[in-house]
């Protein structure tokens, strides 16, 4: 179907515009970082009890990525299945979907973190009521999930003054930075789209074969779809705080197979 066309030239438009439309604001990202301004921070999904959070991120963290790599992954996967996609449901239908899975992936991953803020800001009250170095500890290795030096130091010296109530302060005072901290990283890329649109292959082209690049293996799409899946699974709950929003991506098939299964049921068609 594809094989007499150029690949950029046999994209449809809704995709075409979407890929053309992330890569420009990857350019202007990178040019504002020469100026010293973070647009990731202003367009990049925050929590939403964060100070930096605005309802239009819901919308913009979508077309945002932290690097070139990033970028080329997920727009590779747009252009891949996208295309089918659109051609097969039309522009209207495929952009719709584009953007509910989009917006599913960032309301599952919303729900996540709130799930682990919440215990996040519950621990923290209740190391600040009865402060001890066995709590500040056992925090630490629960919630910080990166290197800081600083908050290590406080530990060993509180070990060693156990008494000391202003290493206590100060551990306390640390304790709610990592709570705003952990509220104030802002999420972008278009991935829980992007899972969406494989999840929708597969649902419509279950037995077509797709090469993996790791193993690189034939398989079917349902078993990579399916196989995708499990590892999100695993690895969002195994991997909490993680860098990758394992959870986004699973929001995007979640709402993808709901919408799917909804069309069914309101059209002869199989979409």
């Amino acid at each position: 179907m594809y094989q007499n066309r150029s690949p950029f030239g046999g994209t449809p438009p809704v995709v075409r515009t979407l890929i053309i439309i992330n890569v420009v604001m990857l350019l202007i990202t990178k040019f504002f970082a020469l100026k010293g301004i973070n647009l990731e921070g202003v367009l990049g999904l925050y929590y939403f009890q964060s100070e930096y959070f605005q309802p239009f991120q819901l919308i913009t963290h979508m077309f945002m990525h932290g690097s070139w790599t990033h970028l080329l992954f997920n727009m590779f996967a747009l252009w891949l299945f996208g295309r089918v996609l659109e051609e097969v449901w039309g522009p209207r239908r495929f952009l719709i979907y584009y953007f509910i899975t989009g917006l599913g992936a960032a309301a599952l991953h919303t729900f996540v973190n709130f799930i682990e803020i919440s215990q996040m800001q519950h621990a923290a009250v209740a190391f600040a009521n009865t402060p001890s170095p066995e709590l500040y500890s056992s925090f630490l290795s629960k919630y910080l999930h990166d290197s800081w030096p600083y908050a290590s130091q406080i530990a060993d010296e509180w070990f060693s003054s156990p008494n000391n109530n202003l290493i206590a302060e100060r551990a306390v005072d640390t304790v709610n930075k990592i709570v705003t901290l952990s509220m104030n990283i802002p999420t972008v890329g278009a991935s829980g789209a992007v899972f969406g649109l494989l999840l929708a292959f597969g649902m419509l082209f279950p037995n077509t074969q797709l090469m993996l690049l790791i193993p690189p293996i034939p398989m079917k799409a349902k078993y990579v779809v399916i196989g995708y899946g499990l590892i999100e699974l695993y690895l969002g709950i195994a991997q909490p705080g993680s860098n990758i929003a394992h959870f986004a991506h699973l929001g995007g098939m979640l709402f993808g197979f709901i919408l799917i299964k909804y069309w069914n049921k309101t059209s002869k068609r199989f979409y």
